[in-house]
């Protein structure tokens, strides 16, 4: 290890710079310059290791609220926060991350390595909030092999900016000397002028053309032949390391090159041998670029250069061996209970029916989890490869993911995909069950439809499955859209039953929101209120404050609140319900229309007729592109005629629209208007029009105040 002095007084010199970017190809000694920055720095360093998994802004900020909080204790919130599910989660997880740094008492460094792995814009836009929201004095160094697409805010940072590039990080003579004579190789100073001119300062090639004139120079003592004659090996020096190896220990390093850390028994399976444990130490003893993972010698990970080049040498001799390697790869971890890095094996073999059956199983808990886009990542694998149709099985929880997060055309398109599928597949009951309770969501056939497709789910369904209370709470769904309260009420209570029994929190929590709408219309406020508070306790259990459905049981709570003649409370209801409005869409009809109609009856029994009037233009939009809702569309209608005689009252966050709100949390950043717009799909004129539109209702003037504003009301959960 050369200490790389200039460079790190540059770095330690520059006190008050923000963000360190130091860049360059594989094998430039980034990873090792950052580390010798930490050492600088002190106890109060955070340093994450990236790899493609961590395209997921909720992983991405897990492994990083993990890291700071090592280093300080982080606010707990912030932390309940990354492990909530739902589209609204996602769009406000780096406002409530940034928020929650505010909790650190002293500057810190983040370092995050092998940042061109971040390919998800998502993530890096949260990367760059990260830097310029640390606390003062606090610094975010990230090594990558090409400039990272970071938004423009960084690049505008103005002595708040060191960069470091390929010519700063190759090592100059004097530098390669102290390599060398570590490396325990001497040269006169032609040689080293050699040595210099054919690497260009490459630390990497200094340091493997060393070994390999070390190693060299050593045969030669023994009277054994020598591949340079003591002088540097000729040509590139990677290939020079692998030519040096018994064919034997190359096949062990290209093969076991398809994973991403290694251990004795996965390298076994794998590779179809024993003894990979004693391969494994032996490799790492000689100090062929193998690092170890854990303290105890027993998980390791090649070097990502020596990986790279190891890859590459398995493509040219034994391409017809990888697809095996990986498929062996992904039972090892199938039968260790490691779904997901099954899943990413599986992949790379292309064994779709694997991955089918792994994601059938698994998307569900990752979106549970918060990790909505590890999930939406593996349905996509199939839909590129124009697979969705031959598992129609995936492609109904695809269209049911995009359901909950609001996406109704992709839930449309991935439901008929799923509807094509089962068609043409061989007769599976269960299967057909599952579209049917699909159905049930996107209603695309109205009530009478809905119930059949309820029913049919029901029957289809295992005993044990889960997925029957869903079945049921649609069927008492059904009943209550046609206008059936008395047949509704006994299905609903079965449902949540049900429900309890196997663990379904959220048809839980739906059905007993349902009841006490019943039980309220009834009369009965005390049963309505007992149920409605069951229901948010199940909402609590399961934190589901970020799911499509917590938007229908706070409207719910509200409404009970208001006839329990308690305003403050109808208010604390009515703020997380109004939050998660943008997920309310045609992806799931009934449910939308239903909650955001409960939710207008809230805001007119609150005096904000401007309320409901902008949930009532929500739940418009919806019944003129779906109308066969049963009764919601009379509802609809009868709230407009009270609210025509209601006034326009005073517009505030409450008559934010949907767009308007989807807004709010990238207004939030430091992402300029144009930028917000590449994300959302829209033109930055539309942008700026609903900026303006946002600052108008919240009576502001600028986008400081706004968010200023927007903290002060919770519309981002924080």
């Amino acid at each position: 290890m050369v200490e790389r002095t200039a460079l790190l007084e540059r770095l330690l010199a520059a006190p008050t710079a923000r963000l360190v970017c130091v860049v360059g190809p594989p094998g430039y000694g980034k990873t090792t310059l950052l580390t010798q920055l930490a050492e600088r720095r002190g106890e109060r360093v955070a340093w994450i290791s990236l790899d493609h998994r961590d395209n997921d802004p909720a992983v991405l900020l897990a492994y990083l609220a993990v890291a700071l909080d090592r280093v300080e204790p982080l606010d707990r919130r912030v932390l309940g926060a990354l492990a909530s599910p739902g589209a609204a989660a996602a769009a406000t997880l780096v406002p409530r991350f940034v928020a929650g740094l505010s909790s650190l008492t002293g500057p810190v460094t983040v370092v995050l390595d092998n940042l061109e792995v971040l390919v998800n814009q998502d993530c890096l836009d949260a990367v760059a909030e990260i830097a310029l929201w640390l606390p003062s004095g606090s610094q975010l160094a990230v090594a990558s092999r090409a400039r990272p697409s970071l938004p423009q805010a960084l690049s505008r940072l103005r002595g708040e900016l060191v960069e470091v590039g390929p010519a700063e990080l190759a090592m100059g003579e004097g530098e390669a000397r102290a390599l060398l004579e570590l490396a325990g190789v001497r040269l006169d100073d032609a040689e080293v002028a050699e040595l210099m001119d054919r690497t260009e300062g490459w630390p990497v090639g200094l340091y493997l053309a060393s070994s390999a004139m070390a190693a060299d120079r050593q045969r030669a003592a023994a009277g054994m032949s020598s591949s340079g004659n003591g002088q540097p090996v000729s040509g590139h020096p990677l290939p020079g390391l692998l030519s040096r190896l018994s064919p034997t220990t190359l096949a062990f390093l290209t093969r076991t090159a398809v994973l991403d850390e290694l251990t004795g028994p996965l390298c076994d399976s794998v590779l179809e041998v024993s003894g990979s444990d004693q391969v494994l130490a032996s490799l790492a003893d000689s100090n062929q670029l193998l690092v170890p993972v854990d303290h105890r010698g027993r998980s390791y990970r090649y070097h990502q250069l020596l990986r790279d080049l190891l890859l590459a040498e398995l493509g040219r001799r034994e391409p017809e061996l990888i697809p095996g390697l990986h498929g062996r790869a992904a039972t090892w971890y199938e039968r260790a209970g490691l779904p997901e890095l099954a899943i990413d094996h599986g992949q790379a073999a292309g064994d779709a029916d694997r991955v089918a059956r792994l994601v059938a199983t698994t998307a569900f808990a990752a979106y549970a989890s918060g990790r909505v886009e590890t999930a939406r990542r593996w349905f996509r694998w199939f839909d590129d490869r124009g697979l969705i149709e031959h598992y129609p099985r995936v492609a109904a929880l695809g269209a049911q993911l995009e359901a909950l997060l609001g996406n109704a055309s992709s839930a449309e398109r991935w439901g008929a995909a799923a509807e094509r599928g089962l068609g043409s597949a061989p007769a599976d009951q269960a299967l057909g069950a599952s579209v049917a309770l699909l159905r049930t969501l996107l209603c695309p056939d109205g009530v009478a439809g809905m119930r059949a497709d309820a029913a049919a789910a029901w029957a289809g369904l295992a005993p044990d499955s889960p997925w029957r209370a869903t079945a049921l709470l649609m069927e008492g769904i059904s009943h209550l859209l046609d206008g059936q309260a008395e047949q509704a009420d006994p299905i609903l209570a079965r449902a949540a039953e049900v429900a309890g029994t196997f663990g379904a929190t959220p048809a839980a929590s739906a059905a007993l929101g349902e009841r006490a709408l019943i039980a309220m219309d009834r009369g009965h406020v005390d049963d309505a209120d007992q149920l409605a508070n069951q229901a948010l306790a199940a909402l609590r259990a399961g934190r589901l404050d970020d799911y499509v459905l917590a938007a229908f049981v706070h409207a719910v709570a509200a409404r009970v609140a208001l006839h329990r003649g308690d305003p403050a409370r109808a208010r604390e209801h009515v703020r997380p319900a109004g939050r998660l409005r943008p997920l309310l869409t045609s992806a799931m009809p009934h449910r939308s229309v239903q909650t955001l109609l409960e939710l207008a009856r809230a805001y007119l029994g609150l005096d904000d007729p401007a309320g409901a009037r902008a949930v009532l233009r929500q739940a418009d939009d919806i019944i003129r592109r779906r109308p066969d809702l049963g009764v919601l569309p009379g509802q609809a209608a009868n709230l407009k005629a009270t609210l025509d005689v209601a006034g326009q009252g005073i517009g505030g966050a409450t008559s934010l629209t949907a767009a308007e709100l989807r807004l709010l949390p990238l207004l939030s950043t430091h992402l300029t208007l144009l930028e917000i717009g590449e994300r959302l799909y829209l033109s930055r004129n539309t942008v700026k029009t609903q900026a303006i539109s946002i600052y108008r209702k919240l009576g502001v003037s600028s986008r400081s105040e706004a968010m200023q504003r927007v903290r002060e009301l919770g519309l981002l959960g924080t």
